[in-house]
């Protein structure tokens, strides 16, 4: 069998005594844990490690395979400079692997190489595997942007390498659970914290994999986890395999979650097709959206649907209510895509000659101008998401104690710099930030200033 075992760890450098000088004490069960799942996978003598590591070099649309013959690195970036760690790379296997990724269109190889020295992510799992065993050739994998199916395939991929080159693979999925669990943690505390926790070592336990690849965005985002994708990645790489796992350990006394879980495959099991099972689910939750899209959402869909399909603008369709056909109104029209902004657009004041036709031209200019994302393809449109704003006319405020983050939207203008920002945003709790992220947009500095405007919105989802 090509993977021998997985193990899922976490990578706080307090872990290390010449770091934590003491501390790490208060996460014995996790250093325990740590060392029977690496004593277990010593025994089995891997040929090669494939580590997947937040820590690596990350890119939003590309996984980073590194490249070399060797490597190295220490924890001088945590005040112990002596702790150092060399290892040698599978050059093949990463060769092979990102050449078996760029015929499929998984962009996933060795371009970029921003940090050739290890990183912590990958430090501290070798080197808990160094105290059982001499280290075998590693092969070191980051993390993207990309959405979990694309994560799945690579770790598909992994296994297809490993097969084909005859290796017998150990995969460290390093990565912690949540920052954010205790109020006097470096991080604070979401209510989201020790719930994705919950979730998270759950699946891990019980081998849901499933579970851990349609989590849903604003649960991981709020929680401010960094091992999710290495999970995803994990579970491609188990595709259709009976796997026996155990979450040995638990803890998060410094406000974030360290998990210890050791993940055997058994065999093989066609049910456990957990990437089609992704899609299906996908799948049937794009189809609820769109059963329940009101006049104004569907208008926008089918209006970049048809510009991107025929290169044609749709005219006004007929039998719309009179809302859109005979109002005019400043609209935006964001774009979703497996939970991420995938383009906005939208004017604060009218443009066209009813909020039809404003709706309509800014959904084709959030799919295809919106200069942060490159434009919508064909093959994007069964996974987009669609939500209207519709604006109210915006009055003049004399101070910014007339704002209310989840009531009114802003404006700030200093000549002819404007900004916008919608209310009630996710990450946007307080007046302040509110007009500063706006300055930002408008390239307004903080100390000049400011007219301002507030509006509401008629959200349309």
């Amino acid at each position: 069998m090509s993977i021998l075992a997985a193990v899922a760890v976490p990578h706080p450098p307090i872990i290390m005594p010449e770091v934590g000088h003491g501390e790490e004490k208060k996460i014995q069960k996790t250093i325990d844990a740590y060392r029977e799942v690496m004593r277990r996978a010593a025994a089995l003598k891997p040929d090669t490690v494939v580590v997947i590591s937040p820590h690596s070099t990350m890119y939003a649309d590309y996984f980073h395979i590194s490249p070399g013959k060797q490597a190295k690195g220490d924890f001088g970036s945590f005040g112990a400079p002596q702790v150092q760690l060399a290892v040698q790379y599978d050059e093949q296997f990463a060769q092979t692997l990102g050449d078996a990724c760029m015929e499929e269109d998984i962009p996933a190889g060795p371009m970029g190489d921003r940090q050739p020295n290890l990183d912590h992510g990958t430090l501290i799992p070798l080197r808990y595997l160094s105290e059982q065993m001499d280290l075998p050739p590693v092969v070191r994998i980051g993390l993207s942007g990309l959405p979990a199916r694309m994560h799945y395939r690579l770790g598909q991929h992994i296994r297809e390498t490993a097969e084909k080159l005859g290796r017998n693979v150990l995969l460290v999925a390093s990565g912690d659970l949540s920052h954010k669990l205790k109020a006097d943690g470096p991080y604070g505390f979401a209510a989201q914290g020790p719930a994705f926790d919950a979730l998270a070592t759950k699946a891990l336990g019980e081998g849901d994999f499933l579970s851990l690849l349609d989590v849903d965005p604003g649960l991981a985002d709020g929680a401010a986890e960094c091992g999710l994708r290495s999970y995803w990645i994990m579970a491609g790489a188990l595709d259709r395999t009976a796997v026996e796992t155990e979450l040995l350990s638990y803890e998060g006394p410094f406000g974030v979650g360290y998990g210890v879980a050791w993940i055997h495959p058994t065999g093989t099991d066609a049910s456990r097709n957990l990437g089609d099972q992704l899609e299906e689910v996908t799948e049937k939750k794009i189809r609820g959206i769109r059963n329940n899209e009101d006049d104004f959402v569907k208008l926008a869909r089918l209006s970049l649907e048809t510009y991107v399909e025929t290169h044609v603008r749709q005219p006004v369709p007929d039998g719309l209510p009179a809302e859109l056909t005979e109002k005019r109104s400043g609209a935006f029209v964001s774009i979703h895509k497996d939970g991420a902004l995938r383009g906005c657009i939208g004017t604060f004041l009218p443009t066209q000659q009813c909020l039809a036709e404003e709706i309509a031209r800014n959904a084709v200019s959030a799919g295809l101008q919106d200069p942060r994302f490159d434009s919508v393809t064909a093959e994007e449109l069964p996974y987009l998401v669609y939500n209207v704003d519709v604006l109210s006319t915006p009055e003049p405020i004399d101070s910014p104690k007339e704002l209310d983050v989840k009531k009114y939207g802003v404006i700030v203008q200093n000549g002819d710099r404007r900004g916008l920002l919608l209310p009630d945003l996710d990450g946007v709790d307080t007046v302040q930030q509110q007009i500063a992220i706006a300055r930002r947009k408008a390239n307004i500095g903080d100390r000049e200033r400011v007219n301002l405007w507030r509006f509401t919105v008629e959200r349309h989802h």
